[in-house]
């Protein structure tokens, strides 16, 4: 069944404006620059010195969290000016470029355990900490496609956010309270209060 048809077609009511302008709070991000579209990663070498190696952190890295976060903040202006195609275009790069990070810093963890768990655990922190970036980026991705009438497009999104998130963190809730918003699932959670413990119960 087509999930568009099954979902009500959302109007700008005041609940989507809210939702949409929740994109305007920024991620905190250490350099915002401008930048260009990561499709490879530059070398971190100078050309003209090939034998001193650039730091790859440095803020014309693609494949760092500040051009991950710089992405993000392209597309905090893109939704304020209600240029939504922009923003989705610039979260799902940001979206790719903290996947990216997280795995390889995953991969380093595993490749250091019981080797030196120093280096194993500063790399699984860096995992986590840019694992929660990408599904901060893919939540604010969710909210452009409402914004944009596109629940087909968002639903995936927030249920791939609450299977890494988990239902119980602050990210997770808010995910299935989008979902409970779009009419995809039925019952609200956190419960509320007095309320019956499941859907079936009310006959």
């Amino acid at each position: 069944m087509n999930l568009a048809a099954a979902v009500p077609r959302i109007r700008f009511t005041s609940l989507s404006l809210i939702a949409a302008l929740s994109l305007l709070s920024p991620i905190p991000a250490q350099a915002q620059k401008p930048s260009s579209s990561p499709n490879l990663p530059q070398q971190p070498l100078d050309p003209n010195d090939p034998n001193t190696l650039r730091p790859i952190t440095q803020t014309n890295s693609l494949l760092s969290i500040d051009s991950g976060n710089r992405l993000l903040k392209e597309a905090e202006t893109a939704v304020s000016a209600q240029k939504y195609d922009v923003a989705a275009k610039k979260l799902q790069e940001a979206r790719q470029v903290f996947n990216q990070l997280s795995n390889f810093y995953q991969d380093l963890n595993s490749s250091f355990s019981g080797i030196d768990n120093r280096v194993s655990d500063s790399q699984r922190k860096r995992a986590l900490d840019t694992a929660q970036l990408r599904d901060e980026s893919t939540y604010r991705l969710a909210l452009v496609h409402r914004a944009q009438n596109q629940p087909e497009l968002a639903v995936p999104l927030l249920v791939q956010i609450i299977k890494s998130q988990n239902p119980t963190r602050d990210l997770g809730k808010k995910a299935y309270q989008q979902l409970f918003e779009l009419g995809f699932v039925d019952a609200p959670y956190p419960r509320q209060a007095g309320s019956d413990s499941s859907p079936s119960s009310k006959k």
